[in-house]
């Protein structure tokens, strides 16, 4: 059977289970031979990701595609708002930075993007059988309501039926279920067609007749109770709260463990998405730190991906971070350093930010660990990334950057990537080590992902501190299959299906 139409998932709050509602659901419509699609108009996170065309998309969305078995593509995260202070953004517009703009600017600025994120929604739904739309925050945020992006405003336009969920976990579901319906006007409360309990632990039947009563209050049904998973580990949107403690049932993060990493927990940190591969390897700490006084004395110190590298690199020296790594590397068995992206670029020797495109100053010195100098530039590299390590190791990646790393004397690659995107005489690198120092550097997102890159590079840091480590050889790609997996059966088994997908062939027509 075929199915056709679309759905938006909506939340009580942020964190309330959407992402991980649209990717079950993803998973559950291929299985039976769906074509589908997932969609959020937009999207406020730092770990976003490239597709094959070279454009920036939340990461939430690579991942809902992924399950949906579907191409990543710009069309399915057309406005994804990148934080670089409290109050202001960069916002990039169909995989493509528009403009830095203040909060408020930008509000009054959406209504000149309501008619992008319509026509890629409806773009999506000509060629997808179905298209699984996920919504951002509350649906009911009052003050937010005019121009809609991503939430009731938008499935209203589209004639889009909504469920809303609600996380139990938190505490106070039914009336967060209940007042996100009565906040809303009438033309988007009548969107809302049913709700989803999420994330509950314990005896179901402590919850008695509570979604009947529910039921009769608004009018709005329960779909189903979706229990709490432990130890499921998604590629988050944008939250450090959940940080990857396992894929895989061995201790991760105990005291004993063979090799300690230590990821800097830099202030405007970005795609941290990066480390949760290192969890698939057994006897592997992940430390995400923040004070010297918790640095310890790791095996692998990452100075992580940032959206405002000048300002978190003044950071690390403030903080006293920058006085602690050096005492390490001055130990008689210093730790292994690894930049990537921003903090490849802080271990250089300068910053030069003279067009103000992430910073107002015009240069830094950087830590000067590796001979290097980086230039930021307003063009935004994006695209995707293979080759090999040092090892002859296949790595594979993606870069997000502003910033124009060139070497300097003395320089020595450690990752050989393809030319096929390198403009004539650009001498930009991707890469820059000192082998003697162990400090390594590279522009590229996400090279854990490579298996035997991951074991040779954890074992290369584990011989220099004299420790006995092995790989696990585990596929870390079947390791998110087997998560996404986890939550489409959970959805078959706690979800009233056959009511959902009635909902989902009731939207109106593309």
């Amino acid at each position: 059977m075929v199915r056709r139409g679309a759905l938006m998932v909506c939340g009580t709050t942020s964190d309330a289970g959407k992402s991980t509602v649209v990717t079950g659901l993803c998973r559950l419509l291929a299985r039976e031979g769906v074509s589908v699609a997932p969609f959020k108009g937009q999207n406020m996170s730092l770990n976003s990701v490239v597709t094959k065309e070279g454009a920036e998309i939340g990461r939430a969305q690579w991942l809902q595609a992924v399950a949906a078995g579907a191409e990543p593509e710009t069309a399915m995260n057309p406005v994804l708002l990148k934080p670089t202070g409290e109050r202001s953004s960069q916002v990039v517009v169909m995989g493509h930075p528009l403009e830095t703009q203040e909060a408020a600017g930008y509000q009054r600025a959406k209504a000149n993007l309501v008619g992008i994120v319509d026509h890629a929604l409806a773009d999506l739904r000509s060629r997808f059988d179905v298209v699984i739309c996920e919504g951002a925050g509350s649906p009911a945020e009052i003050n937010l309501l005019d121009d809609d992006l991503v939430n009731l405003g938008l499935a209203a336009r589209a004639g889009l039926p909504a469920v809303v969920v609600g996380d139990i976990h938190r505490g106070g579901v039914f009336a967060h279920l209940f007042g996100t319906v009565a906040v809303l006007p009438e033309h988007l409360r009548r969107c809302v067609r049913a709700f989803v309990i999420n994330m509950f632990r314990g005896d179901p039947a402590l919850l008695g007749d509570a979604m009947e009563q529910l039921e009769a209050r608004c009018g709005v049904p329960t779909l189903g109770v979706l229990p709490y998973l432990p130890g499921l580990v998604l590629d988050a949107e944008d939250s450090l709260h959940r940080l990857p403690d396992a894929l895989f049932p061995e201790p991760v993060g105990a005291a004993t463990a063979p090799l300690d990493v230590v990821v800097l927990r830099l202030p405007r940190l970005s795609n941290f998405t990066d480390f949760d591969p290192l969890l698939v390897e057994g006897g592997v700490s992940v430390r995400f730190v923040e004070h010297p006084s918790t640095l310890g004395d790791p095996d692998l110190i990452v100075l992580p991906g940032t959206k405002s590298t000048v300002a978190d690199l003044e950071w690390v020296r403030t903080s006293g971070l920058r006085d602690v790594l050096l005492a390490r590397r001055r130990a008689t068995s210093p730790p292994t350093v690894l930049g990537i992206c921003g903090g490849f670029q802080m271990l250089g020797q300068t910053i030069e930010d003279p067009a103000g495109v992430e910073s107002a100053v015009s240069s830094v010195p950087g830590l000067g660990w590796l001979p290097v100098v980086t230039r930021f530039e307003p063009a935004k590299i994006t695209r995707l990334r293979s080759g090999a390590g040092w090892s002859g190791a296949p790595v594979h990646g993606y870069e997000i950057r502003h910033g124009r790393t060139r070497p300097r004397r003395g320089w020595q690659p450690w990752l050989t990537l393809g030319d096929e995107d390198r403009l004539e005489g650009d001498d930009q690198v991707e890469s820059a080590w000192d082998r003697t120092g162990r400090v390594y550097g590279t522009s590229m997102h996400g090279l854990f992902e490579a298996d035997r890159f991951r074991g040779e590079f954890l074992s290369d840091v584990a011989r220099a501190r004299g420790k006995a480590w092995r790989p696990s050889g585990r596929s870390f790609a079947a390791a998110r299959e087997r998560q996404i997996d986890r939550v489409a059966d959970a959805c078959a088994a706690y979800l009233d299906t056959d009511a959902l997908w009635r909902l989902v062939e009731g939207a109106s027509p593309a």
